[in-house]
């Protein structure tokens, strides 16, 4: 059930960003009042976005004590050691 929400977040995002994507480039191409303000807007949360999630994976994880995709690979080896160690 938790991989079923974490696969609609993801897939959220995913399309989330797309949109921005498209939205930053028909701004671009358009020229109407404000279009430089929108413009500036669109890519400063098509930047922002995916750092904001990297923050709350990262977050959720030390909240919950769970491995996430944030962790460094030097922190899951030495987990992979003390339990090992703790396992014998």
């Amino acid at each position: 059930m938790k991989s079923k929400s974490k696969q609609i977040a993801a897939i959220l995002c995913i399309i989330l960003l797309v949109l921005l994507y498209v939205a930053t480039l028909v701004i671009a191409l358009l020229d109407f009042p404000g279009s430089d303000k929108l413009f500036g807007a669109c890519i400063i949360a098509t930047i922002g976005l995916p750092i904001l999630l990297w923050i709350y994976i990262w977050l959720f994880g030390k909240v919950t004590g769970r491995h996430t995709i944030t962790d460094s690979e030097q922190n899951l080896s030495s987990k992979d050691t003390d339990s090992q160690a703790d396992n014998n």
